[in-house]
């Protein structure tokens, strides 16, 4: 008998009417949550991969993102929550709050592959302060990108990328 390796397993290929009816549960959702905060913006949906992505667009302010993102996060478990009570599977979904996360996704690339390059130069491991799963991804990904390896180090919330040298 073989054994196989999950990495190795081809994946299955994502349910998109699946993604799209978490996308849409998640857009009902948060448009309740924005009429009861009398908050004005518009949500949109897409997929991504394996993952749904909802964004609330066209809002004033960061009261929803908060400080580092943190209101962004719970809001986005809220969701994840309200989502699997309707369809009681567990959801990846995404929620992004006026760019916030893109925005985010470019200062984290651009963050790996600094560190890259100092690792690269220095030859000495490099670690970088606490991230959230999402931010440590991305990281991973432009480390990734430089041709180095990267790991995760620590316990949530002061988990953190260490970028280590070739």
């Amino acid at each position: 008998m073989t054994e196989v390796n999950e990495e190795q397993a081809p994946k299955a290929a994502p349910d998109i009417a699946a993604l799209e009816q978490e996308g849409e549960i998640a857009a009902d959702y948060l448009e309740g949550l924005l009429d009861i905060a009398d908050l004005d913006g518009d949500i949109d949906m897409d997929v991504e991969g394996d993952r749904a992505l909802v964004s609330i667009v066209d809002i004033k302010g960061n009261d929803l993102v908060g400080a580092n993102g943190e209101v962004l996060e719970a809001l986005q478990e809220l969701t994840r929550l309200a989502v699997h009570r309707r369809t009681g599977e567990r959801s990846r979904l995404m929620l992004d709050v006026a760019g916030y996360r893109q925005g985010r996704r470019v200062e984290l690339s651009k963050l790996g592959a600094k560190a890259a390059e100092d690792v690269k130069r220095s030859g000495e491991a490099k670690p970088l302060q606490p991230m959230t799963p999402f931010e440590r991804k991305i990281v991973h990904d432009a480390v990734a990108a430089a041709g180095l390896r990267s790991e995760s180090e620590g316990e949530e919330p002061e988990r953190y990328v260490v970028v280590l040298p070739a």
